[in-house]
């Protein structure tokens, strides 16, 4: 494994320190969940982010062939 050197004042230290030992994990192991997890949020976040833009471009396209279809609704009804 590699190691990191992380810097922190000791607010942080005795806040990692004391979840760590609540968990039963080491101090690295609780880190590198902790990134693990912030990982799946921010893929999370892109992904919500990817079905919105799908959704509004969807919304758009099927505006657009309501206004279409509804231009034709009186066709050929003039001779009637």
């Amino acid at each position: 494994m590699k190691t990191v050197t992380l810097k922190t004042d000791d607010a942080f230290f005795e806040r990692l320190s004391r979840l760590a030992k609540e968990q039963q994990l080491t101090k690295s192991e609780l880190i590198r969940r902790a990134v693990a997890e912030y990982e799946r949020m921010v893929f999370r976040q892109k992904l919500k982010e990817q079905f919105r833009n799908a959704s509004m471009k969807v919304r758009e396209e099927s505006r657009k062939v309501t206004e279409e279809f509804e231009d034709t609704l009186g066709d050929g009804l003039d001779a009637l």
